[in-house]
């Protein structure tokens, strides 16, 4: 073989390593970019999922402030475990804030009642972080006895207000249902101290008799909320340190009220047992299975 041709041979083999060099090199490119490509896809789909699931499960507020909640905030408000009320018993809700009405449906004041069951009367309003604090305990008590729907998140006043932007739920257009009492609700304002609802003349009347002396001191009179259970116990103001919820959102307070251990716990679940004992009290200890619980008969015998 001659030099000139082991030379061109050489030359060729060269240049075939080079052309599959070059082949392989491409074919590595391409797997990176398709895989790249691939795992890109996936990253893009998992993000997106994130996002939806968080917006389906974030609050969406509307232009009038109130929220939706999720179904899970819901559930953790409306059922509290019993056992978890039974350990907190009285908490650290205030002594004596729910009072007996003298001469309630025992003497000489009538009764209140609707369709032939006791009922509770709540007045407030959504700017009013004293409504924001009472409402949490009114829902987990109440729902020891019914139904809610329709709750939807609030945030009181914020700005120079005590306690400002505190969440907490609004009864305003909410509904009760319940075998043993009933329920009604006067929002008188909203977020903004617009006018809401207005209580009715016999809703007035009741405000003007029992939010005023001797039932309540004069520095509080016509105070928010005000909670009038069948005309033989009251709520004047918040039960429980308004303080305790700063800071929170509606899914911590609510998770909080399902430990025992928690402030809010001991502050709202105190507040609500008291509320159930009197509502206890309203019902002739019905439903036998809340009412009949050490921590409300406890609580009953102090009323």
């Amino acid at each position: 073989m001659s030099k000139a041709t082991r030379i061109r041979r050489e030359n060729a083999r060269e240049k075939i390593a080079a052309q599959r060099a070059a082949a392989r090199k491409a074919e590595i490119r391409s797997r990176i970019f398709i895989t790249g490509g691939s795992i890109l896809a996936v990253i893009v789909v998992v993000v997106a999922f994130i996002v939806i699931k968080a917006s389906q499960n974030s609050p969406k507020t509307g232009s009038d402030g109130r929220t939706a909640l999720p179904a899970s905030v819901i559930k953790d408000v409306t059922k509290v475990p019993a056992a978890t009320l039974g350990a907190v018993g009285a908490g650290s809700a205030y002594a004596k804030s729910i009072t007996s009405i003298s001469g309630g449906s025992g003497g000489s004041g009538a009764a209140l009642t609707s369709g032939g069951k006791p009922e509770v009367l709540y007045i407030g309003g959504e700017y009013c972080p004293y409504c924001a604090t009472e409402r949490w305990a009114m829902v987990v008590a109440l729902s020891r006895f019914g139904t809610f729907s329709g709750l939807s998140g609030i945030r009181s006043a914020g700005g120079a207000e005590a306690y400002p932007n505190t969440a907490t739920v609004t009864f305003y257009k909410s509904t009760y249902t319940s075998k043993y009492l009933t329920f009604s609700s006067v929002e008188e304002t909203t977020v903004s101290k617009a006018t809401l609802q207005k209580p009715t003349s016999q809703q007035q009347a009741l405000i003007t008799k029992y939010d005023y002396p001797p039932y309540v001191a004069a520095a509080s009179e016509g105070a928010i909320p005000f909670v009038d259970f069948a005309n033989k116990y009251l709520v004047h103001g918040a039960q429980y340190s308004p303080q305790l919820l700063q800071g929170q959102t509606w899914a911590q307070i609510a998770a909080a009220l399902n430990d025992k251990s928690s402030s809010i716990g001991k502050g709202a679940d105190g507040a609500a047992n008291m509320i159930t004992a009197a509502l206890c009290k309203l019902t002739h200890n019905q439903p036998a299975n809340v009412c009949t619980s050490p921590a409300i008969t406890s609580l009953e015998g102090q009323l």
